[in-house]
C-alpha cells in the first residue's frame, strides 16, 4: 500500500492545506503573476507556504503546481520548463512534509477548451497531463490531485495521463460554482459517479462559490455514491473588495461549523 491508500483506510479524517494564491499574495507574490513562478524564482516563500500549513496541522499539503502543466505555462512564458517547474514545487514540498506529511501534487486544469469547443484535443491533453505527473512523481509526491476541473473530459484526460506515468493514488475533485453545476454544466452526482467508475481512490468538490453549495455538492455524491471516498476542499466563499484588499468575510467558527457538516457526510479530507 502507498502511505495515502494506508491513511485512507484508518479512521478519522485527513485535514488538507488551504489556499495557495491568497497566501502568496499575502505574501508579495504580484497580482497577475502565476503562483508557479516562485517556485523558481522565490523558492523560501514556498517553503513558508508549506510550512505554515504543516505546522497548523495538516496533515497533506499541495504542491504550488495548480497551473503547471505546459499549456498554462505557456501564458506565462515558462512552457519550456514545464518538468522543472513541476520538479522544484515537489520536491520543495516533500522536504517541508517529511515523512509524516502526505504531498499530494497539484493539477489544475489547462485553461484551454477541448474540442470541439476549443482547440486542445483530447490526446494532447493526455500528453501534457502525463508530462506534468511525470515530473511531480519524480519530486516525490505521495498522490496525484486532479481539482477545479469543470469539464469531466478534460479531468478523464488528466487520469488517463497520470496513470500512463504512475501507479500512484489519484484523486479527482470538480468545482461546481454554476447554480449547482460546473461551468460545463455538469452535476455532481454525475461527476462522482464517472470518476469513481474510473477507479480513482478519491472524488469530491473543491473552490466553488460558497461553503452551502460545496456542502450541497458533497451531499449530492455521497447519496449518488455511498461506498465514495470524499473530499472538499471548498473556497471561504467570494471575497469582497476594500479598496485594494481581498476580504473574505467566512470566520474561522463558521470554516469549523461547516466542517462539521462534511465530517457528518462522512468526507475523509477536509481543507
Amino acid at each position: 500500500m502507498t502511505k495515502l491508500k494506508d491513511r485512507l483506510s484508518q479512521g478519522g479524517i485527513l485535514i488538507a492545506d488551504g489556499a495557495t494564491g491568497t497566501t502568496l499574495q499575502e505574501a508579495g507574490l504580484p497580482t497577475g503573476t502565476a503562483p508557479e513562478r516562485w517556485t523558481l524564482e522565490n523558492p523560501d516563500a514556498i517553503r513558508d507556504l508549506h510550512r505554515g500549513y504543516v505546522e497548523a496541522g495538516a496533515d497533506l499539503i499541495l504542491t504550488n503546481t495548480f497551473g503547471g502543466s505546459r499549456p498554462r505555462l505557456r501564458v506565462e512564458g515558462l512552457e519550456d520548463q514545464t518538468h522543472e517547474v513541476n520538479l522544484a514545487a515537489a520536491r520543495l514540498a516533500r522536504e517541508v512534509a517529511g515523512d509524516q506529511v502526505l504531498v499530494l501534487g497539484d493539477i489544475g486544469p489547462t485553461g484551454q477548451l477541448l474540442e470541439p469547443l476549443g482547440v486542445l484535443t483530447y490526446n494532447g491533453a493526455v500528453a501534457g497531463f502525463a508530462e506534468q505527473a511525470a515530473a511531480l512523481v519524480e519530486g516525490g509526491v505521495d498522490a496525484i490531485l486532479i481539482e477545479t476541473m469543470s469539464d469531466l473530459n478534460e479531468a478523464k484526460a488528466a487520469i488517463e495521463g497520470t496513470r500512463q506515468v504512475t501507479d500512484l493514488p489519484i484523486l479527482a475533485t470538480m468545482s461546481f460554482d454554476t447554480h449547482g453545476h460546473t461551468m460545463m454544466g455538469i452535476k455532481p452526482a454525475q461527476a462522482a459517479q464517472e470518476l469513481w467508475a474510473l477507479g480513482v481512490d478519491v472524488v469530491g468538490a473543491n473552490c466553488g462559490r460558497t461553503l452551502s453549495e460545496n456542502l450541497d455538492a458533497i451531499q449530492q455524491m455521497r447519496e449518488a455514491l455511498p461506498e465514495a471516498t470524499l473530499m472538499a476542499k471548498p473556497n471561504a466563499g467570494l471575497p469582497r473588495m476594500d479598496g485594494t484588499q481581498s476580504v473574505y468575510d467566512v470566520t474561522p467558527d463558521i470554516m469549523v461549523d461547516y466542517a462539521q457538516q462534511f465530517a457528518a457526510l462522512d468526507v475523509k479530507i477536509i481543507g
